[in-house]
């Protein structure tokens, strides 16, 4: 009887040399550089495009907010330059903008940001004594221009800022993962990198925007501008 313990115990121990040979542990590569984020505009091609169905906001919009709740953007569309956003108030829909044509535009917000640069500082405020602050970056099929002129904080800025309230409409939205596109009319949107890009790949105008800066990117990727000088 004990003998045959032995080769119960025997065989079970031999089971379990091929089972611990057969695993793989991994152990990290000090000599493994991680490969460096793709430019903007590649990014929004290749990634493919993720079911939008559950980030909608209403019937015309599009919103969501990134990972670390710094970033909220809109996918929407604006008339005379008033934006149609679900979590702010806004003359949009007033009668007298009917006569204006509907573009799709891509509006985002954030939370903590930098200036805009010197020379992208693009209205003087027309002397309203408005500055043309940072921390919000508009694109339309044909361009895409970081800060505005304005007063006070953002809605953005009042939800999710340093001194946020962390309740509001933003709170609500639905997250926009990391690595994920999303499309609409012709304007696609990723988060990676820390931040999020938008763009009309077919125009090749894009921007790419995240806490410590942003890029402003036109001509097909030839003409970058802005605080950050590459994606990384």
């Amino acid at each position: 009887m004990s003998g045959m313990r032995r080769t119960v115990w025997g065989i079970l121990a031999a089971l379990i040399m091929v089972l611990a040979a057969g695993c793989s542990f991994a152990t990290k590569d000090p000599d493994y550089t991680p490969p460096a984020p793709l430019p903007p505009l590649e990014q929004l091609e290749q990634v493919p495009v993720t079911e939008q169905s559950s980030l909608a906001a209403g019937e015309d919009v599009t919103a969501f907010v990134t990972a670390d709740r710094n970033i909220v953007c809109a996918m929407t569309s604006s008339r005379g330059g008033h934006l149609n956003l679900p979590y702010e108030a806004n003359s949009y829909s007033d009668a007298a903008n009917n006569k204006f044509a509907v573009v799709p535009v891509v509006h985002c917000e954030l939370a903590v940001y930098s200036k805009p640069d010197v020379d992208d500082i693009t209205d003087d405020c027309a002397g309203t004594g408005l500055g043309y602050l940072g921390g919000t970056v508009l694109l339309s099929p044909d361009k895409a221009v970081y800060g505005s002129c304005r007063s006070g904080v953002t809605q953005m800025e009042s939800e999710l800022g340093p001194k946020g309230s962390h309740a509001g409409p933003i709170s609500k939205l639905r997250e926009l993962a990391d690595g994920q596109n999303i499309e609409r009319n012709g304007l696609r949107c990723s988060a990676y990198n820390g931040g999020v890009a938008c763009g009309n790949v077919s125009g090749g105008v894009a921007f790419f925007v995240k806490r410590q800066g942003y890029q402003l990117i036109s001509d097909g990727g030839k003409t970058v501008r802005g605080t950050l000088k590459d994606p990384a």
